[in-house]
């Protein structure tokens, strides 16, 4: 079975790449649909996040926007946060392959957003997806309720855009338009296929 795991910065059509995989019937890991899990009433992270940040939940869940202020520009509290978050998310990593390679799958997707800045994975090939830092605010600002000063913060603690493309397998560009996105994700996983 071919991993592929793709990844890219925030704002940059990480979504769109992952839509482009299921709609070609690809299974997808969602590392970040994977911390929302824990995080959501009954999650296996409420417990253990409220015990290391107290008053960042409510009612059985993680109140992000208030977790999100314990954590940006602390450097602490955010490697005490992921030292309760990627263990978890790994193990869901590893069950979904498991599952996939039980199924017969012979192409699958991780799609996580700081694979580099994770200590990456094994995978066969790393995608990249990429889009101008306009672009990339732009939709950032569009998506989410966060301010300048809260997105620059996420962005300064991810790689940088052209540290992920150097270290990239392969590169899909998304500020162009979604259309020639598309059509270049859609050449790709036929390459894939056919491998």
């Amino acid at each position: 079975m071919k991993i592929i795991g793709l990844t890219g910065g925030i704002g940059m059509g990480k979504s769109t790449a992952a839509t482009a995989f299921r709609r070609a019937r690809v299974p997808v890991f969602d590392a970040d649909a994977s911390v929302h899990r824990l995080q959501a009433r009954g999650g296996r992270a409420v417990r253990a996040i409220e015990a290391a940040f107290p008053g960042t939940t409510r009612h059985g869940t993680v109140d992000r926007p208030a977790l999100r202020r314990a954590v940006l520009g602390k450097p602490q509290a955010l490697a005490r946060l992921e030292a309760i978050l990627h263990p978890m998310v790994r193990q869901e990593e590893r069950a979904f392959i498991a599952r996939a390679r039980r199924a017969g799958n012979r192409l699958v997707v991780l799609d996580i957003p700081l694979l580099f800045e994770t200590g990456g994975r094994k995978v066969d090939r790393v995608v990249v997806v990429s889009a101008p830092r306009a672009v990339q605010m732009h939709r950032v600002r569009l998506r989410r309720k966060m301010s300048a000063a809260d997105i620059a913060a996420v962005i300064a603690r991810q790689m940088p855009d052209a540290e992920k493309r150097r270290r990239a397998d392969v590169v899909v560009r998304t500020g162009l338009s979604r259309f020639h996105a598309l059509r270049a994700l859609r050449r790709l996983i036929k390459e894939l296929r056919d491998e």
